[in-house]
C-alpha cells in the first residue's frame, strides 16, 4: 500500500493535486452526511479517487466505531458488581413508592438500563464482527493454499523430477507434513461451515450460529449505467491498495449470472427469470412435500436447479467476500464449482463492504427490495450520473399497447375459468376487478375485448390526460388500485399467468381449446417441439427472430401491472399519454413520470450520504432543482465539486466559430440549417479543418435526419469528394451491432495513415449527438484530434411529453433570474448532449485536441456557462474565420514540433 507524500489516502501512485482535492471533498461529504455532486473529467482518475477516498472514510469510520465500543465496554467493566447491588435496592424502592412522583434515582436507573442495552448490543456486534473477519481470513487463506496446490499440480515433469531429487528424506517428510496441514485447515473450516448450514436447514435457532447475512454492515453501494462500466470499476478496485482487504460483491441479472445451460439457452430475460423462479419454487415445494408425505413408488417428477445447493452457495458466498471479482469471474467460478452465482452474490450483500450494481437495481424500490438491498444509514455512489434524471424518470414510466392488454385479458379470463373452483372468493373478486380494469383500458383506446386487436380499427391521434382524468375516462375510478397493487404483489398473478401461458399456449392454439381437449394437450408439447425443430431448420433468420420476440411476450400482465402501479402516483406527478393508431394492437397508453424526486427522495432520506458523480455534470441546476431540492433536501446539505483536467491548458483549443470561410454566419436554426448556402459553408469549414488536422476528425450532427440530408447535398455538389480526397470518410451505423466494426476500421485507417503517410492524412467520422458514438466511446490521441459540433442539438419542442414536462416545471419550479424553468430545461438538455459528445476527446494527461463549436449561439454567456469548467476557461470566440483557422493551424504545428524534439 503506497501513499503520496503527506497524503492520508492510500493510492497506487502519488496522486495528482486535483485527485487529492477530489478525495478530500468526498471524505468530507461522507463524514458530514451530505449529498455531493462531483464532476471529474475523463482521464483524471475519477474511479480510483472514488475508491480510495470512500474506502479510506469507511476504514476510519469502522475504526472510530471500534474505539468507541471499546471505550464503552471498558467503562462497563469498571462499574463491576456495584451496579448489581444498586439494582436490588432500586427494585425494592420501586415496589414501595408506586404512584408517587418519579425520584432522581428512577431516572438514573432507566438511563443505566439503556446504557447496558447499548453495551450488550455492542458486545454482540463485536462478536459478529470478529467471526466475520475470521471467516474472511480463513477463506482468503484457503484460496491461497488451493492456488499454491494447483500450481504444484501444474508444474511440468522436469521441475517435478528436480524437486524429487532435492527433497528426499527429511525434506520430503516436511513437505508431506505441510500438505497434511493445508488439508486440515480446509477440512476444519468446511466442517464448521457445514454445522452452521445443517442448523439453518433444520430450522435451528442457535445463538452461536446466528445468521451473519442478516447483519448489514456499513457499506458503499456503487452503481453505474452498464455492466462494462461496473467491470471497469471492479478492476480499479483490484489494483487499488484496498484490493486485497475489501469485501466486494458484484450484482447482476439472471441473464448475466446464470450458469444453468438449460435456463441460459432460453435467451429472453423474461423467460430466464420465470424459469429460474419456477425451479426455485419446485425445490421449495419438493422439500415441503417430502416432509409431509412418505416416499412412494412413482409420482410426478419436479425439476429443480442443480446449481442451487445451499451448502455450495454459502461456500461461494464466502469466496465472493474474500476475493474481489467481476461478473465474468463470478460466472467462471460458478461453472467451475457447479454453483449459482446469482443467489450466492445476494447472500453476500449483508456482509460486503462494497456492493457494485447497475442503476436499475438501486433506483427502483421494488427491485431493491427483491434483491435484499437495505439503504438505511449506508453510502450510495452513483457514477456516470449525467443522465440520472432521465434514468429515474424512465424507470418509473411505463407503457402498454392494445395487443398486450387484450392478451392479458384473454389469459386472465381463461385462468379464471380453469381454476374457478379452486379460487377463494376474495381472489376471485380481485381477478374480476383486474378484468374490469383491462376492459376499461381497451375501451379507452377505442376497442372491445374478445375481438382480435389486429383487425379492430381506431381513430388515430394523441391525447394527454392527468391521472384522475384518465381514470374517469376509463371508468375505473371506483377501483382501489392500491389494493389491486397489493394483490398483484402477494398473489404473484403475473408470474402465474406467465407459466399458465407457457403451458397452454405453447402450441399456438387458443388457451380455451387447450383445456377443453385433453388428448390434444398430451401431444401438443411434442408436436410443438418437432415443429420448432423443422421451422428453425427451414426458416430464415428473420423468422427465427420473430418467433423469439413472440415468446418474450409470454406474460403481458407484467406490463399491465407496471402500468397500474404507475397510476397510483400523485395526480400532479405524472401524466397519461394515449396514442391511438389506425389499429388497436398498435395503440398504446403510456404513463409519463414528471417528478422523479418522489422516488429519489426515498434514497436520500434513508442513506447516510449520497454521491452523484460524472465526467461531465454541467449544467448541475437540473440535478439540484428536479432531484434534490424537490425531494425536500435543504441547500445546506448539497455540496458541489468540480475539478479541472490533468492536461496542461495548452493541450486543448476550444473555439466557438461564428462565421464560415466565405463570411456566411453560422447559425443552424430550424429555418436556416437546410439552406444550400449553410450546407455548403459547413462543407468548407470541414474541408479547411481536414487540411490542417492530423489523424482523426469526429463531426457531430444534431440528428440522423439532418446528417442524411447534408451528406446527400454534399454528394451532389462534390463537397464529399473533396473531403474523401483528404481523409477517408466513415459514418456512424444505425445498427448497434455494427459499431465495433466501424470503430475498428476507423482506428486501423488512422494508424496506417500516421505510420505511412500518403495522400490521405487520417479519417473523418460522421456521428450524431445522442447516438451510439456520443457516449462511452474513447477517441483518444490520434482517434480524436478535432471534435466538430455542427449546430445545437435541441430536442423536439413539439413532443407532447416534452411540452408537458416544461409546463410542469413552469408551474412547480422557481423561476431563477426571471427565466422560465421549462425553457431552461430545453437548453440544459441540449448542452448536456453537447458536453457528452465533445468529452469523447482528451482521455489522458498527454492527450491534446481541438474542439470546434460551429454555431454563433455558443458565444452567448448563458450557454458558455453550461460548458465544463476545464473547457470553458480555454474557450475562444471568433467572429471571423481567418483568425480561428490560423490558431488551429498554429496549435497543431506546435504539437508536431514538440513531438519531433
Amino acid at each position: 500500500m503506497e501513499e503520496g507524500d503527506g497524503s492520508r489516502f492510500p493510492f497506487p501512485f502519488k496522486p495528482y493535486p486535483i485527485q487529492e482535492s477530489f478525495m478530500d471533498a468526498l471524505y468530507a461529504v461522507l463524514d458530514q452526511g451530505k449529498v455531493g455532486i462531483f464532476e471529474s473529467p475523463t482521464g483524471t482518475g475519477k474511479s480510483l479517487s472514488l475508491i480510495c477516498g470512500a474506502l479510506t472514510w469507511l476504514r476510519d469510520f469502522e475504526e472510530k466505531r471500534r474505539k468507541e465500543a471499546d471505550r464503552l465496554l471498558q467503562a462497563e467493566k469498571k462499574k463491576g458488581g456495584s451496579e448489581e447491588e444498586g439494582n436490588g435496592c432500586e427494585k425494592t424502592a420501586v415496589q414501595g413508592e408506586k404512584g408517587g412522583p418519579e425520584p432522581d434515582w428512577v431516572s438514573e436507573f432507566v438511563q443505566r438500563r439503556a446504557e447496558r442495552e447499548i453495551v450488550n448490543k455492542l458486545k454482540d456486534e463485536e462478536i459478529k464482527r470478529k467471526r466475520r473477519e475470521d471467516m474472511l481470513e480463513k477463506t482468503r487463506l484457503n484460496a491461497k493454499l488451493k492456488h499454491s496446490m494447483k500450481r504444484k499440480n501444474n508444474d511440468d515433469d522436469e521441475t517435478e523430477k528436480l524437486l524429487q531429487l532435492s527433497m528426499q528424506g527429511a525434506g520430503s517428510e516436511v513437505s508431506s507434513h505441510e500438505e497434511e496441514e493445508e488439508e486440515l485447515i480446509v477440512a476444519d473450516y468446511e466442517s464448521e461451515e457445514e454445522n452452521t448450514l445443517k442448523n439453518r436447514l433444520c430450522g435451528g435457532d442457535d445463538d452461536d450460529d446466528d445468521d451473519l447475512e442478516e447483519e448489514h454492515v456499513t457499506k458503499l453501494y456503487y452503481c453505474s449505467r452498464t455492466h462494462s462500466q461496473l467491470a471497469q470499476f471492479v478492476h480499479e478496485v483490484q489494483r487499488s491498495p484496498y484490493g486485497s482487504t475489501v469485501s466486494l460483491v458484484s450484482l447482476g441479472s439472471r441473464q448475466n449470472l446464470c450458469v444453468n445451460p438449460d435456463v441460459v439457452q432460453l435467451g429472453s430475460v423474461q423467460l430466464i427469470n420465470d424459469r429460474c423462479m419456477e425451479l426455485q419454487k419446485n425445490k421449495h415445494d419438493k422439500k415441503k412435500k417430502s416432509e409431509r408425505e412418505p416416499k412412494r413408488g412413482r409420482g410426478s417428477v419436479m425439476v429443480t436447479c442443480a446449481f442451487s445447493s445451499y451448502e455450495k452457495m454459502m461456500s461461494m458466498r464466502n469466496d465472493v467476500l474474500a476475493t474481489v471479482s467481476d461478473i465474468e469471474q463470478l460466472v467462471q467460478h460458478g461453472r467451475a464449482t457447479h454453483t449459482c452465482p446469482y443467489y450466492s452474490t445476494r447472500l453476500a450483500i449483508p456482509a460486503a463492504q462494497v456492493v457494485v450494481l447497475p442503476y436499475q437495481s438501486l433506483l427502483h424500490a421494488a427491485t431493491r427490495k427483491s434483491s435484499g438491498i437495505k439503504l438505511k444509514d449506508q453510502i450510495v455512489i452513483i457514477d456516470e450520473a449525467h443522465n440520472l434524471i432521465d434514468t429515474v424518470t424512465a424507470l418509473h414510466s411505463s407503457e402498454v399497447n392494445g395487443a398486450q392488454v387484450c392478451r392479458a385479458h384473454s389469459q386472465l379470463t381463461q385462468y379464471c375459468e380453469r381454476y374457478r373452483s379452486r379460487l377463494k372468493a376474495k381472489n376471485l373478486m380481485y381477478i374480476k376487478q383486474i378484468l374490469f380494469v383491462l376492459e376499461g383500458l381497451v375501451r379507452t383506446l377505442g376497442g372491445k375485448v374478445g375481438r382480435n386487436p389486429v383487425t379492430q380499427t381506431t381513430q388515430s391521434g394523441t391525447e394527454l390526460l392527468t391521472i384522475n382524468d384518465f381514470l374517469f375516462r376509463a371508468q375505473i375510478d371506483n377501483i382501489n388500485l392500491f389494493k389491486v397493487q397489493r394483490y398483484f404483489e402477494k398473489s404473484l398473478i403475473s408470474r402465474k399467468l406467465c407459466g399458465f401461458a407457457e403451458k397452454y399456449e405453447g402450441s399456438g392454439v387458443t388457451t380455451h381449446s387447450a383445456f377443453t381437449n385433453k388428448e390434444n394437450r398430451r401431444t401438443e408439447g411434442l408436436g410443438h417441439f418437432l415443429q420448432n425443430l423443422q421451422s428453425k431448420a427451414a426458416a430464415p433468420p428473420e423468422h427465427q427472430v420473430a418467433v423469439e420476440d413472440r415468446t418474450t411476450m409470454a406474460s403481458p400482465m407484467m406490463l399491465v401491472e407496471s402500468f397500474l402501479f404507475s397510476l397510483t402516483n400523485s395526480n400532479k406527478d405524472g401524466r397519461v399519454v394515449m396514442e391511438k393508431q389506425a389499429c388497436l394492437a398498435h395503440s398504446s397508453v403510456k404513463f409519463l413520470m414528471l417528478n422523479p424526486a418522489v422516488h429519489f427522495a426515498q434514497i436520500i432520506n434513508e442513506c447516510r450520504a449520497v454521491v452523484i458523480a460524472g465526467g461531465t455534470m454541467q449544467p448541475v441546476t437540473d440535478f439540484k432543482q428536479q432531484l434534490l431540492l424537490s425531494a425536500g433536501l435543504s441547500e445546506e446539505r448539497i455540496v458541489e465539486f468540480s475539478c479541472g483536467h490533468v492536461i496542461p491548458p495548452e493541450n486543448i483549443l476550444p473555439i466557438v466559430l461564428c462565421v464560415g470561410p466565405s463570411g456566411q454566419e453560422l447559425e443552424f436554426t430550424f429555418q436556416t440549417r437546410d439552406t444550400p448556402q449553410m450546407m455548403e459553408e459547413t462543407g468548407r469549414v470541414l474541408s479547411n479543418l481536414c487540411n490542417v488536422v492530423p489523424g482523426g476528425v469526429v463531426c457531430f450532427f444534431p440528428s440522423y435526419e439532418y446528417e442524411r440530408r447534408i451528406l446527400a447535398h454534399w454528394e451532389t455538389t462534390g463537397v464529399l469528394q473533396r473531403l474523401v480526397a483528404k481523409k477517408k470518410v466513415f459514418q456512424e451505423p444505425k445498427k448497434a451491432s455494427q459499431v465495433e466494426q466501424v470503430l475498428s476500421e476507423y482506428t486501423k485507417c488512422i494508424q496506417h495513415s500516421c505510420s505511412t503517410g500518403g495522400g490521405q492524412s487520417g479519417a473523418l467520422l460522421f456521428s450524431v449527438v445522442g447516438g451510439k458514438m456520443s457516449e462511452g466511446i474513447n477517441f483518444s490521441d490520434d482517434l480524436g484530434r478535432c471534435i466538430v459540433m455542427v449546430g445545437m442539438p435541441y430536442p423536439n419542442i413539439k413532443s407532447p411529453e416534452l411540452q408537458e414536462k416544461m409546463a410542469y416545471l413552469d408551474k412547480h419550479m422557481p423561476h431563477l433570474d426571471g427565466r422560465s424553468p421549462g425553457k431552461a430545461l430545453v437548453e440544459n438538455l441540449c448542452m448536456k448532449a453537447v458536453n457528452q459528445s465533445i468529452g469523447r476527446a482528451i482521455r489522458h494527461r498527454g492527450d491534446y485536441a481541438c474542439i470546434v463549436l460551429c454555431d454563433r449561439r455558443y458565444s452567448r454567456g448563458s450557454t458558455l456557462q453550461k460548458l465544463p469548467e476545464w473547457i470553458r476557461t480555454s474557450t475562444h470566440t471568433h467572429s471571423s474565420f481567418g483568425p480561428a483557422f490560423a490558431s488551429i493551424r498554429r496549435f497543431f504545428l506546435e504539437k508536431r514540433q514538440v513531438q519531433q524534439l
